[in-house]
């Protein structure tokens, strides 16, 4: 699960993986999750900031959009100095930084791109702006390897209901890549049951990665962590099948150790550090 060094002309390196997304104040989410992430799971993490927000365990109060040009040369200065072997794109907050982001990675054409497709909080704070959407889903969605949409993202992205059973989850996922992304991994963690399946969508065809319903209250940043593990893992999996069920292996591990934390008056992080602390 954890991922490896691999050899480098040579010598054994770590791989280097960057995070363009949010900050959290409250450690859970965001920027700070996937660094969090990437070191639980052995891999370098480097950094863009797209945004500043108030937030803690009981939602999100307030969001500052960090400018365009600045988020642009954060990552200019990143990819001109690291090697970057894999990229993982969270909340992005207006059409500036959308088109400003899809500029750098068309420049700099990172091997994998994991694109967490971040409309809104789970308290329904909008963490995207509805102008914004279009660009999104027309210039940035193509250049993603995978995109990670849950119900209700793939919902807005299509202009459709939210998928309501495994059916439509599978026909959203197949128009979701129609426009242009590799990969889909539709998340069904809303529907009812005592599982939570996901579909993976590729060209090559469909796969279901279900896992058991865990009731815990620790999880903030989930979708945040599962992109950053899919980032981590995939430059030393063979494929997103391996990549998603490893990140899945982690993940859950997380949301179980949660309950070792004492983080906030609402709904607590995953445990990040579970194999570690």
């Amino acid at each position: 699960m954890i991922a490896k060094a691999y050899l480098w002309y040579g010598v054994y390196i770590i791989l280097n993986v960057l995070t363009i997304a949010g900050s959290d104040p409250s450690g859970g989410a965001g920027i700070q999750a996937d660094l969090k992430t990437f070191s639980a799971l052995g891999v370098y993490g480097a950094t863009a900031i797209t945004a500043l927000t108030a937030q803690n365990t009981q939602g999100v109060t307030a969001l500052y959009p960090v400018a365009d040009y600045i988020v642009a040369a954060q990552l200019d200065a990143v990819f001109r100095d690291l090697r970057i072997d894999a990229v993982k794109i969270g909340m992005l907050a207006n059409v500036e930084n959308v088109l400003a982001v899809s500029s750098v990675i068309e420049r700099y054409k990172p091997a994998h791109v994991v694109l967490d497709t971040v409309i809104c909080s789970s308290n329904g704070y909008l963490l995207l702006e509805p102008c914004a959407l279009a660009a999104l889903r027309d210039r940035l969605l193509p250049l993603a390897s995978i995109i990670t949409p849950n119900l209700h993202e793939a919902s807005v992205l299509l202009g459709e209901p939210v998928a309501a059973d495994e059916v439509q989850m599978i026909y959203q996922g197949d128009a979701l890549r129609a426009l242009g992304a590799q990969a889909v991994l539709i998340k069904g963690g809303h529907l009812l049951g005592n599982c939570s399946p996901d579909w993976l969508i590729e060209k090559s065809g469909h796969t279901r990665i279900s896992s058991v319903r865990l009731k815990v209250i620790g999880t903030h940043g989930t979708g945040c962590t599962l992109s950053a593990a899919i980032a981590a893992l995939r430059p030393q999996n063979r494929d997103w099948t391996n990549a998603v069920n490893n990140a899945k292996i982690y993940i859950n591990q997380a949301l179980l150790q949660s309950t070792r934390l004492s983080v906030g008056l609402g709904t607590g992080p995953l445990h990040h550090f579970h194999a570690w602390w």
